[in-house]
């Protein structure tokens, strides 16, 4: 069935990312009547897997990597044929210390993590404040991780849920720079800790506004626990099992579909799309959006928020092998298994914060690498995985849209040569010498700034959450789930919903909850 053999249904889902794939897949088993517009042609949008290298059997998770947010609830409750693999390494961040390199390995065992932070700092200190900080970190991850596919809390509840005052107030009150000066010593374990405040948000340690301690509390919660594993078989196997679940529940996946406008009287609507043939219009009883709010602005000739701006470099490579380390007591093989840190530490992310601000790219610029190869080989070819071939995913911090609107092109391969440097300044050869060559014999890299993921996933300003995080409680005009608009039939199902951004699912479940609470007839 297309678009135009059914003129109206229960609910029409605008965007096919794994968002709208989870409101999709729980409505249709709900006995609602779905369809889903996406313009693209295959659903998944960030979270998908291509082979982006002619010839070579590699497929990588292009846009995002990692599996944090998913609630196993959603995978439970949709049956999905989807694994996640835990990673033996948390983290692996090289230095220079008196003239030698070293470096911080954490994972692998309580005793060798401990041994690594006294090598690093000559004592035990830094290790117990790092084990007391993510204690804390753990007992609020357990607290208000299941709050995500509730009804929203008010912050009063939330606070009440937390039970931790002093939790409360390091997360949520002030600024997470005063919590990591206030436990740690040395520059580059506070570098590691701010990291997961900065994943794609432009902020300082110190920003009032107070946006990296929420980008820090949603790196630090998720499942429960904080881990971010793999997921097997790449992030498209997840989206390719949500495209299954919603087919097999009934919703109708419609690819190639664009849609262009929704009028809306609160109570039923009509959604405007186009396809290469032409133009169509299906009625429906709600509308969820899964793009983000500022498009969904557009589609109803609402005034749009204020614009956002993405902060990030995403660079997929293959490698014919792993590059040697210039500190030769850890292993390659465990280094970049988890997240290798190059050029975090604390004073260095401050100044690639100064430099981005003032309009220049960061002269060290910040970004942390992992290979997603060595959790979960069968991304590879057989060929390949015996050849002993591996993918690397490169994340770039404080890079934000404005400094590429000169020159986006150049912009970016001077951002990437420089990123490289940093990394090839611990390593005992170049990376360049370890890096596949495609069919065509280039070299298997590509990068994204914000602007190409403005272009090709319609990211504002290449923003990877759609907008500002927000908090995970209620605030002014924030609804019962979070997803509501002003419109009653229409809510948001994607990132930009309040507990939106990353790959959850969280907005399309809660979405899918709004629209089931509401109960009105079926239209079909």
């Amino acid at each position: 069935m297309t678009a135009h053999e059914q003129r109206a249904y229960d609910v029409v889902i605008v965007g096919g990312g794994h968002n709208g794939l989870v409101a999709a897949a729980y409505l249709a088993r709900a006995g609602r009547s779905v369809l889903v517009l996406e313009r693209l042609a295959n659903t998944g949008g960030a979270a998908v897997s291509t082979r982006p290298f002619a010839g070579v059997d590699a497929r990588l998770s292009r846009y995002s990597y990692l599996v944090s947010l998913l609630p196993r609830k959603i995978v439970r409750d949709l049956g999905l044929d989807f694994r996640v693999r835990a990673r033996t390494v948390s983290s692996y961040t090289p230095a220079e210390r008196d003239g030698r390199p070293i470096g911080l390995l954490v994972g692998g065992g309580e005793q060798r993590t401990r041994e690594a932070f006294a090598r690093l700092t000559g004592s035990d200190r830094e290790y117990l404040a790092w084990q007391r900080f993510y204690g804390m970190t753990g007992r609020v991850a357990e607290r208000v991780f299941p709050t995500l596919t509730e009804p929203l809390p008010t912050r009063e509840e939330l606070r009440r849920r937390v039970d931790d005052d002093e939790a409360w107030r390091t997360l949520f009150e002030e600024p997470v720079g005063v919590a990591i000066e206030d436990r740690f010593d040395d520059d580059l374990v506070r570098g590691v800790v701010l990291t997961d405040a900065l994943i794609g948000t432009f902020a300082d340690a110190h920003d009032p506004s107070l946006k990296q301690n929420r980008c820090f509390l949603y790196h630090v919660i998720g499942g429960g626990t904080g881990a971010w594993d793999v997921p097997v078989g790449g992030m498209g196997a997840l989206t390719d099992a949500l495209a299954a679940a919603a087919r097999e529940a009934g919703a109708v996946l419609a690819t190639g579909h664009e849609a262009v406008r929704i009028d809306t009287d609160g109570r039923t609507a009509e959604i405007t799309h186009r396809t290469a043939d032409g133009e169509g219009v299906t009625a429906a009883r709600h509308v969820l959006v899964g793009a983000s709010p500022r498009e969904l602005a557009a589609l109803t000739g609402d005034t749009p928020p204020a614009p956002a701006e993405g902060a990030q470099l995403k660079v997929n490579m293959l490698l014919e092998r792993l590059p040697r380390l210039r500190d030769s007591s850890v292993d390659p093989r465990e280094a970049f298994s988890g997240t290798f840190h190059i050029a975090e530490g604390y004073e260095q992310l401050a100044a690639a914060h100064a430099q981005a601000a003032s309009g220049v790219l960061p002269a060290a610029p910040p970004s942390e690498i992992y290979c997603h190869s060595l959790t979960d080989p069968t991304i590879l070819g057989p060929d390949l995985a015996e050849r002993g071939w591996q993918t690397l995913t490169l994340f770039g911090l404080h890079t934000p849209a404005r400094l590429f609107e000169r020159d986006n092109d150049a912009v970016r391969e001077e951002l990437l040569s420089a990123t490289l440097a940093q990394l090839d300044a611990h390593l005992a050869e170049p990376l360049a010498d370890c890096l596949a060559t495609d069919a065509d014999g280039r070299p298997c890299i590509e990068a994204k700034t914000p602007l190409d993921l403005e272009r090709d996933l319609r990211l504002p300003g290449g923003n990877i959450f759609h907008r500002e995080l927000s908090w995970p409680y209620a605030h002014q005009d924030t609804g019962r789930w979070g997803v509501e608009t002003r419109h009653a039939n229409v809510l948001l199902c994607g990132a930009g919903a309040v507990r939106g951004g990353g790959v959850s699912g969280v907005p399309g479940h809660n979405a899918a909850m709004a629209v089931l609470e509401a109960g009105e007839d079926r239209t079909a």
